[in-house]
């Protein structure tokens, strides 16, 4: 069965405005390298914008549709988020516009990174700083090893 994007992120943030947690199969690549389409699930915790912080990844709400990137910067009530996977393009939300925020990861193998922990901040860390271009190749890579 197919369900229209916006009915299901509908849910979704009514089930994290209740208090619950919500598992997520990604799909698309902008999360990459650290997610990856297809494979991994992302679970997601009810969160207050306030509570955001740089480096979180956050499913806010923008321009009519959900979006699922990390937060980049953090100026009063604004956040600027961009996708891993996106070394150019940026967004910007309401700290009032997050459902929610990641926090593990489920791969197929049935291992679980927890987003609090060391290993996944790390990773996240190195991604992060990383100048643009580096970014750019090590993805570019990537996808010619078929690594999607």
């Amino acid at each position: 069965m197919r369900l229209d994007n916006r009915i299901f992120f509908d849910e979704v943030a009514r089930q994290l405005a209740t208090g619950r947690e919500v598992e997520i199969r990604m799909k698309g690549h902008s999360m990459r390298p650290l997610m990856r389409d297809g494979r991994d699930v992302a679970v997601l915790a009810p969160c207050r914008g306030e509570e955001v912080r740089y480096g979180d990844v956050v499913l806010f709400h923008s321009g009519g549709r959900y979006i699922l990137h990390r937060v980049l910067r953090r100026e009063g009530g604004t956040l600027t988020l961009a996708g891993d996977g996106n070394y150019r393009v940026r967004e910007q939300c309401m700290t009032d516009d997050v459902a929610g925020r990641l926090v593990r990861v489920l791969r197929p193998s049935g291992r679980c990174l927890m987003c609090e922990g060391l290993r996944w901040r790390c990773q996240s860390r190195v991604w992060l700083t990383l100048p643009a271009i580096l970014r750019r190749y090590t993805l570019a890579l990537l996808w010619r090893l078929g690594v999607r």
